[in-house]
């Protein structure tokens, strides 16, 4: 089993843990501001089992009808909890506004908190771990999934702040006040994780210090050909794909020009993980004078 795949089954089982944790103490107070923070715990136990789905789904191999893969599955994964997370703020928002209707004193408030804060501590461990790891594992969806936790992280500490001056005051107020600031943070960061997955849907370029080490390799490991220009890039998933067109000398032979491919493609493979290369070779007459000038 891969390391993104055990990542994302402990991200289901840490979520049902965190909500039960959750669930315990708005029940036992009956804070809104409590139960919205449980509400986003139910949206978390449900976006870790979409991306475990998608994950799984991408790291299928290519097949007659997805030849290139399906690397971007976890963009799916990642837009479909922007949206799941932006529906869970809209909950909140109306029962934050039920609470300002008709503001109350909580049930064991202190102890409702504690329990709370434990929660909190979980998932702040749960989210460093994903938002570290997600990277290196080249997982959207893991990445996604561990910054929506630090959002619930963020929110969590300010329901803790909230309720706490809320018990020193008797404004029973801040409470729905909490639920519904924590709505609106839920909103920016669902907004947030669906537009950088729409980035990767829309197969938009590698960043530029991945562009830079493109260029660098092709330029130091293409001896032998002159330039190589109309580099390409995108990002899916786990996958970078990088083509480019390849100009050789006139004279040189298929077995030569293969050589220099095969050189320039284990040097992009070494410097990016997961690459795949797609090289175009033309012949000197197609030079262009611009691109990547390759060094003898």
């Amino acid at each position: 089993m891969s390391t993104t795949l055990r990542l994302a089954i402990g991200s289901v089982l840490v979520g049902l843990l965190v909500l039960g944790i959750k669930t315990l103490a708005w029940w036992l107070t009956g804070s809104v501001a409590l139960f919205s923070d449980a509400l986003e715990s139910t949206v978390n136990v449900a976006t870790a089992i979409a991306a475990l789905i998608a994950i799984r789904i991408a790291a299928r191999p290519a097949d007659a009808s997805h030849p290139y893969g399906h690397h971007k599955a976890e963009f799916f994964s990642a837009v479909l909890e922007g949206v799941m997370i932006i529906v869970a703020a809209l909950l909140i928002l109306r029962e934050a506004f039920h609470g300002f209707l008709d503001p109350g004193p909580l049930d064991l408030p202190m102890a409702g908190l504690a329990i709370n804060g434990a929660a909190t501590v979980i998932n702040a461990f749960w989210a460093w771990l994903l938002v570290t790891r997600g990277p290196t594992e080249r997982s959207p969806a893991l990445v996604a999934d561990g910054r929506h936790l630090f959002t619930d992280v963020v929110t969590s500490a300010g329901v803790v702040v909230g309720l706490l001056l809320a018990i020193a005051t008797g404004w029973w107020v801040l409470d729905p006040l909490m639920a519904a600031i924590v709505a609106v943070n839920i909103l920016w960061s669902g907004s947030k994780v669906v537009r950088d997955s729409l980035s990767g849907l829309m197969d938009e370029a590698v960043p530029q210090e991945t562009l830079d080490t493109v260029r660098r390799v092709i330029a130091t490991t293409a001896g032998g050909a002159v330039e190589a220009h109309d580099l390409r890039t995108r990002h899916a998933g786990q996958a970078t794909f990088i083509d480019f067109h390849l100009v050789v000398p006139g004279e040189t032979t298929v077995f030569d020009a293969h050589e220099i491919c095969d050189r320039v493609e284990a040097g992009l493979k070494d410097a990016i993980d997961g690459a795949r290369i797609t090289i175009h070779v033309e012949p000197e007459h197609k030079q262009k004078h611009s691109g990547i000038v390759v060094l003898d």
